[in-house]
């Protein structure tokens, strides 16, 4: 770990520190990147289907950047686990009535939960934790040469 007064490395933020930032800051850029697809898909007629499968795979990010958020060390193979753990639990959820009844409650459990099962969401939550644990990774080698 890396304290203050320390070069380049040690601009003041322990290591636990920058990576919650990292992860942070990943958390609201791929909200935005969510809602940028969903619109832009629109905008220039790709379709529904883009914009829905590039969301899953988004999902699957934000999850991962939560993960890494909350257990800063985690490795990227073990965060993209977890990611993709809980993403297809949600999705497997929805083979019940719960999310459905819940989303209709609330904005937040369908933002969280879904409604309706379908099967090749579960391959975009692939593709999502795949992306994350690659960006992860690539993040987490270049913290430790220090050029980061």
């Amino acid at each position: 770990m890396t304290y203050g007064g320390e070069g380049r490395r040690g601009a003041g933020l322990g290591s636990g520190t920058r990576t919650r930032l990292v992860a942070g800051v990943a958390a609201l850029l791929t909200v935005a990147a969510g809602l940028g697809v969903r619109a832009g898909a629109a905008r220039v007629g790709l379709g529904p289907e883009v914009a829905k499968y590039a969301g899953d795979a988004l999902y699957t990010v934000l999850v991962q950047a939560v993960v890494v958020l909350a257990v800063p060390r985690i490795r990227p193979p073990v965060a993209a686990a977890v990611a993709l753990a809980f993403s297809w639990a949600v999705e497997f959820a929805q083979l019940s009535d719960v999310p459905a009844e819940l989303s209709r409650r609330s904005v937040v459990a369908r933002l969280v939960l879904g409604s309706t099962f379908n099967a090749p969401d579960l391959l975009w939550y692939a593709v999502g934790a795949a992306a994350a644990w690659a960006v992860h990774g690539w993040l987490r080698a270049r913290r430790r040469t220090g050029t980061y």
